[in-house]
């Protein structure tokens, strides 16, 4: 009974130990459609998240050095500890998506200005005589 008792409490606090990635993919379906402008702000939110990700993964670092010392007394704690690497897999697929939309951008001509549409020349007038 106690083997049993000590295995629920070790999977319970296994899973607390963090978050599984989740990845986002390189190519979404609506990419297809998407304008210049669409992929201006998905870059700046995929910015954004990158920065996130790297605050967790330093907060995450801090607690598994603060699990890895303490599980020294209490060893049940190194059961705490994140070893799923969640933010280095999600900042990667991040930075492939990112490279995605810079060629998307890049064949859509974004960034580039605008030709500015033709004049038409005034015909020319003959000299008086």
């Amino acid at each position: 009974m106690r083997i049993l008792a000590a295995a629920v409490l070790c999977t319970a606090l296994a899973g607390c130990a963090g978050r599984a990635p989740a990845p986002v993919s390189v190519v979404q379906p609506q990419d297809q459609s998407m304008d210049c402008a669409a992929i201006a702000a998905e870059v700046q939110a995929n910015n954004a998240k990158v920065q996130q990700l790297a605050a967790d993964k330093g907060m995450k670092t801090t607690q598994n050095v603060a699990a890895g010392v303490a599980g020294v007394f209490i060893p049940v704690l190194w059961l705490g500890m994140d070893f799923q690497d969640t933010a280095d897999t999600e900042t990667m697929a991040l930075q492939n998506r990112q490279q995605y939309l810079a060629t998307m951008a890049g064949q859509r001509r974004c960034g580039e200005p605008q030709a500015a549409p033709p004049i038409a020349a005034a015909p020319k007038r003959r000299a008086a005589r």
